[in-house]
C-alpha cells in the first residue's frame, strides 16, 4: 500500500478502538489508546493509536492528534524503561508499505531494546497470550502507580 489511499475502516486497530476485537490494553483515554504489540520485535513492544482519526499515515494526521498521541508515547515510554529496563528504547512510526508500515491506521511502536538481543522481524512472530497478560498486569500496574 502506497502513502496515498483510502483509511478502511476495517482495519485491526480500527476494530480494536471499536472493541471488535481484543488487544493487551495498556492504557486509554478520549484521545489515544495503547496496547502490546501481538508481533513484537521486542519484550514491551507497545502500539499507540488515535481513538478518532481516520488517517494512514503521519501525512494524514492533524497535528493536535498527534500531539496528544505523543505525549502518551513519551509518558508510556518511561513507564515501560522504568519497570523493564532495557539498555535503549526505540520510538517508531512508519508511513506506507516500503517503509514497513503494516497497519494503515496511523500509530507510533514503543521499542525496548535489550543488550544481546536483536530485534525481531516486525509483524513475523505472535507472542504467547498468557505472556502478554502477564506483562500487561506489570505495566498496568505500573502505569497505575
Amino acid at each position: 500500500m502506497s502513502l496515498h489511499g483510502t483509511y478502511d475502516p476495517q482495519n485491526i486497530f480500527a476494530l480494536i478502538v471499536k472493541g471488535d476485537a481484543p488487544c493487551f490494553k495498556l492504557y486509554e483515554d478520549d484521545e489515544v489508546l495503547a496496547f502490546l504489540d501481538a508481533f513484537p520485535q521486542s519484550y514491551g513492544h507497545t502500539l499507540v493509536i488515535p481513538k478518532h482519526s481516520a488517517a494512514r499515515n503521519i501525512l494524514e494526521v492533524d497535528a493536535d492528534t498527534l500531539c496528544k498521541v505523543m505525549r502518551v508515547v513519551q509518558k508510556l515510554t518511561a513507564v515501560i524503561v522504568e519497570e523493564l529496563q532495557p539498555e535503549g528504547v526505540q520510538v517508531a512510526q512508519f508511513n506506507g508499505a516500503p517503509a514497513g508500515q503494516t497497519v494503515f491506521h496511523i500509530h507510533v511502536h514503543i521499542v525496548p531494546r535489550f543488550a544481546g538481543e536483536k530485534l525481531g522481524v516486525h509483524a513475523a512472530n505472535k507472542a504467547d497470550p498468557e505472556a502478554l497478560k502477564e506483562l500487561q498486569t506489570r505495566l498496568v500496574k505500573r502505569i497505575q502507580g
